[in-house]
């Protein structure tokens, strides 16, 4: 896809691009593991693709191109993964919650 043509697309059509993009990826690179992809270019289209959307989202963001709702909406993307490691417990702490139990 082309750079222009994701100009045109706001800031949560960008993000739901970006996420079908990684899914794409993933997928081309299992298939080319198990020898089952046809077309081995696709691996650096999808990557380049990605890298073209992520380069958009950062310039809206910086540059302040986007609406308050849409920078809220991109923090929220990017937060999502470091929100979810945060909310489960390590396996340290779980030790260490065990051990103290166990001793009392």
């Amino acid at each position: 896809m082309k750079a222009k043509d994701m100009r045109e697309k706001s800031a949560a059509d960008l993000v739901e691009l970006e996420k079908s993009l990684v899914r794409e990826a993933f997928q081309a690179r299992f298939k080319n593991f198990t020898a089952r992809l046809d077309d081995t270019s696709s691996l650096r289209k999808a990557r380049r693709d990605i890298a073209r959307v992520k380069t958009l989202l950062t310039e809206r963001a910086t540059i302040g191109e986007a609406t308050p709702s849409a920078a809220a909406e991109l923090k929220a993307a990017a937060a999502e993964p470091a929100a979810a490691k945060a909310a489960t417990p390590s396996k340290a702490k779980a030790r260490q919650k065990k051990s103290s139990e166990a001793s009392k």
